[in-house]
């Protein structure tokens, strides 16, 4: 599934190509995504697209009258598509703009998401209930100390928990914990501030370097500008179970931890 990093390369991707600029049809050939494509959405058409922002793992598309909110889903990518070019079978919604500029959204799984709010897109069921951003000073050692305080839950689902925090899934908070030296079965409620500190920086690094190298490379997914990233070149842990730690050479264990496979050291993750 394409998670924040991946979303956050899709959005730089393809704004510089659609924002001030106007919607002049949205073509919606399947309707039936993870949530029905509402005729409402047809709204944004003849509005100018002012802005092109990220929540979470949502991409919104703000206009004056409204805001489309858009999600992957499951292996959903967006691109910028040449004019006239054919759409394939999966080629669920396109976006065109009065210039030619063409959107188009490819969901084999139809798992992702088209839906338009007239109100504040902060305040809609989606998004109202999403911790704060992690690269925003919002996220902090403080707010994961207090949030964490009386969990018995493991640290590793503490923060793949999109109440707490959004945008840290699988892949990225196997590679923090193992960054920050904390076993992901240890309870979140006996981790020190010092510790969630030193995760929240991590968390930050981890995150910030996947945005900058494109992603994950996660198997369906392609960014807006249809190059793929290349973060997993870099992963310490995710994926390498069995081999040797990058950092002591001791083998590392894989297990299933919250129904994910979760790989850590076990001599420096304590």
């Amino acid at each position: 599934m394409p998670e924040l990093p991946e979303v956050e390369t899709t959005r730089r991707g393809i704004e510089p190509h659609l924002v001030g600029k106007r919607v002049k049809a949205l073509h919606v050939r399947q309707p039936q995504l993870r949530w029905p494509v509402p005729p409402a959405i047809h709204q944004a058409e003849g509005r100018k697209l002012k802005a092109l922002t990220r929540r979470g793992k949502y991409l919104l598309f703000h206009f004056s009258n409204g805001t489309i909110i858009a999600h992957l889903g499951m292996s959903g990518s967006m691109r910028i598509a040449a004019a006239g070019e054919p759409p394939l079978f999966h080629d669920h919604v396109d976006l065109k703009c009065s210039d030619g500029t063409l959107l188009r959204f490819c969901d084999p799984r139809r798992f992702g998401a088209w839906l338009w709010t007239d109100q504040d897109p902060a305040r809609h069921p989606l998004l109202a209930n999403l911790g704060p951003e992690p690269l925003t000073d919002a996220f902090n050692g403080d707010y994961l100390l207090a949030r964490s305080r009386g969990r018995k839950s493991s640290v590793k689902s503490f923060i793949m928990d999109s109440q707490v925090v959004v945008g840290v899934g699988n892949i990225y908070a196997n590679e923090a914990l193992f960054l920050a030296g904390i076993h992901p079965k240890r309870a979140a409620g006996r981790i020190s501030g010092a510790r969630y500190d030193k995760l929240v920086a991590a968390i930050k690094t981890v995150l910030a370097a996947s945005i900058e190298m494109g992603g994950t490379t996660l198997r369906d997914f392609v960014g807006g500008d249809g190059k793929p990233g290349y973060f997993r070149q870099t992963l310490r842990v995710y994926g390498r179970g069995g081999q040797p730690c990058r950092q002591c050479q001791t083998p590392l264990r894989e297990i299933r931890l919250g129904q994910r496979a979760t790989v850590f050291c076990k001599l420096c993750q304590t």
